[in-house]
Order: C-alpha cells, then structure tokens, then sequence
C-alpha cells in the first residue's frame, strides 16, 4: 500500500539534483534517439522486416554516445579521465545499453511486428522502460562512487 511517508520519499528521490539532471539528459538522449529513428525510419528500405530494428540500432549508437558523455559529466560527476577509470566507465555503459538496447530491441518487434502496434507507440514504451533500466544500472554499476 502507498503511504503519505512513501510518497513523501519518492518526492524527495525524484527532486535530487542527480535525479533532476539525470531525467533531463534523460529526456534529451530520448529525444536524440527517437528523433534519430524518425529520420531514418522512412530511408532505411534494405529490409522490410528488419527496417525498424536497423533504424533502432543506429538510433541506439548515437544516444549511448550522447548519454555517455552527460552521464559522466553532468549527471554522476565523473570528472576523471584516468585511462582505467574511463575505460570501465565506458566498457560497463557500453555493455548496461547493450542490454537495454536487446530488451529495448525485443519490446520494439513484439510490439510492432507480432502484436501489430503502431511504431511509435512502441518506440516511446520502450524508452521508458530503458530510462528506468539504465538509470538503475548506471547508479548501482557504472559511476557507482
């Protein structure tokens, strides 16, 4: 059952300035991957039944790039660029969206190609869940302090 205490907790979480900045750049890699996939959506014609998934994976390369980058900096502060440090930041962020872009991937053609739904719909479902996923990958596992 949700509780005033609960929700006064949830309140508190959501209005960090982690979790402020982190739905922020949260919204604009979004918006760099939805907005990807609409681009190329309609000129990817290699493929009928595997077009969504291409323009998916492309849209999914440029927001990790975007999201490495704004993560590192701005939202978990990782201001060190020492050669190791970086290089577990980069392979785990790496390999966290490689399983949001499988679980993001999978939602996408369930969701359009078995079950019929319009792309678009599917395409911000998925991008919720993978917010969520990512975010709790990348405090507990990736820029953990």
């Amino acid at each position: 059952m949700i509780t005033l205490d609960k929700l006064k907790k949830l309140r508190r979480f959501l209005t960090t300035p982690e979790m402020i900045s982190y739905l922020i750049f949260g919204v604009l890699t979004t918006a760099v991957n939805v907005v990807s996939y609409g681009l190329l959506r309609p000129v990817i014609h290699w493929n009928a039944q595997w077009d969504v998934l291409t323009a998916n994976t492309i849209a999914w390369i440029l927001s990790v790039a975007f999201a490495f980058v704004t993560n590192k900096l701005f939202v978990f502060r990782s201001k060190s660029f020492a050669a190791k440090l970086f290089w577990r930041e980069l392979s785990t962020f790496v390999g966290a969206r490689l399983l949001s872009l499988g679980v993001d991937s999978l939602g996408m053609l369930l969701m359009v190609n078995v079950l019929a739904w319009n792309d678009w719909l599917a395409k911000i479902i998925m991008n919720v869940i993978v917010v969520i996923m990512n975010y709790v990958l990348s405090k507990t596992i990736i820029f953990k302090k």
